[in-house]
């Protein structure tokens, strides 16, 4: 069982910048954020192949945010600039020991407790 911390968030005004970090227990082959606003569906936000490099980003955020990876440390970070109010959300930690997509990252067997961002106009 892989256990994950997030760490980051916040509120902040349109413009301006946060920075995601989530610290796994163990190795895992994907690590990345997904996001929950009220009222709209679950939405995978950035992806890392841990052992590739590979980045995943869903088109909304192409561009603005950045996720980067310390795998001396199991760490992921997610580098959000140029926040929007649309950015608002609960953003979720996840991993998975096999697979590394956007999609369904809700359904990944291994999740963080969630950090609330906050962006206003």
């Amino acid at each position: 069982q892989v256990q994950l911390v997030e760490s980051g968030g916040g509120s902040v005004q349109a413009g301006g910048s946060l920075r995601l970090s989530c610290a796994a227990s163990g190795y895992t082959i994907c690590m990345g954020f997904f996001r929950q606003a009220p009222e709209k569906e679950r939405e995978g936000v950035a992806s890392i192949g841990t052992g590739s490099g590979n980045t995943y980003y869903t088109d909304s955020v192409t561009g603005r945010f950045t996720i980067s990876q310390d795998n001396a440390k199991n760490t992921v970070y997610l580098q959000m600039n140029g926040l929007k109010p649309e950015d608002t959300a609960m953003y979720y930690c996840a991993a998975h020991p096999k697979v590394c997509q956007l999609s369904r990252m809700y359904d990944y067997p291994y999740r963080g407790q969630g950090t609330q961002v906050t962006v206003s106009s």
